[in-house]
């Protein structure tokens, strides 16, 4: 039997109310043809609008998530890494939105109440933390260990996720009602298999610590059944990010979702550590960060600017 400590955690893997002021007018104008400008002039005046609608950036931020927000194994042998965190890590290289944030707002605060190994039962007692730490921007990413089980049996029922991931927004909305929240979809654990089953380093790795056999069991298999059950552990994840898109919506302009950025991301096996062929190393989480801030209450006015410069 592997030894307690060696056995990896699993994967714990917009909307803008816009006034109709002149900038809107205009932009209304324009897409009916009824004014034309120049090209750069028009880039110009969208990325006013868009970066006018930037808030500021809060004093204190928190991380709510599993052993992808903790960044297990990207720096260290089965272990959490948090300051390589796509959200609140410190390390310049995978450049999180603490760091991006920061560089607007150099006394921003930034926690880590992700913890390796969560599902979304955990979630609300995380929320509840990030309430007592008055956050004023919280990101969420959870899901992947309610897909990634022992078997497939074991997965977590839509219904309930719904249930919990309800609730937990609730903690926050009624307890941090004018913090922003961002919400990451769960990542698609199929890629994962796509990516890793002609290696035999992963193969042996997802088999030796029993890593998300739900998904990953019998990788090389080509079986009718094998085939069904890797779709439908696929089609639960798709299900877990529909109801986070809905309840998100629901909440209100407060809350974003990211369109699916992170679920329909292309990555490959370099991306993910090679002690486990798992979770993303600090490349991985590199991706996730720009990914995520892209999508982020500020990237889209980020690149706006850029974009017109």
């Amino acid at each position: 039997m592997t030894p307690r400590h060696l056995i990896p955690r699993r994967l714990v893997p917009a909307r803008t109310a816009t006034a109709l002021t002149g900038t809107a007018l205009t932009a209304t104008a324009l897409t009916a043809g009824l004014i034309t400008i120049p090209a750069t002039a028009e880039a110009r005046t969208t990325a006013e609008a868009r970066t006018a609608a930037a808030p500021p950036v809060p004093a204190r931020m928190a991380s709510l998530g599993d052993s992808i927000t903790r960044a297990f194994n990207a720096c260290g042998w089965y272990s959490d890494c948090p300051s390589r965190s796509w959200s609140t890590g410190s390390t310049s290289s995978v450049n999180s939105h603490y760091l991006r944030l920061r560089a607007q707002n150099s006394a921003l605060t930034a926690y880590n109440d992700a913890r390796s190994g969560a599902k979304i039962a955990d979630l609300n007692g995380q929320a509840q933390t990030a309430v007592s730490q008055q956050a004023g921007y919280v990101t969420v990413l959870m899901g992947a260990n309610d897909a990634c089980t022992s078997s497939e049996s074991g997965m977590t029922s839509v219904a309930d996720y719904e249930t919990r991931f309800r609730a937990a927004m609730s903690t926050l909305r009624s307890g941090l009602p004018n913090a922003l929240v961002f919400v990451a979809s769960v990542p698609d654990i199929k890629r994962l298999w796509e990516v890793g089953r002609t290696s035999a380093a992963a193969r042996t790795a997802w088999s030796a610590f029993g890593i998300c056999q739900s998904m990953l069991a019998n990788p090389t298999s080509t079986a009718a059944a094998d085939t069904a059950r890797r779709d439908r552990v696929r089609q639960r994840v798709i299900a877990f990010n529909q109801v986070q898109a809905s309840v998100c919506a629901e909440y209100g302009p407060n809350c974003r979702f990211d369109g699916n950025a992170v679920f329909s991301y292309p990555f490959t096996l370099s991306q993910v550590s090679s002690w486990d062929y798992f979770h993303p190393n600090a490349s991985g989480q590199a991706v996730l960060a720009q990914q995520t801030y892209a999508r982020s209450f500020w990237g889209s006015a980020l690149i706006s600017r850029e974009a017109a410069a």
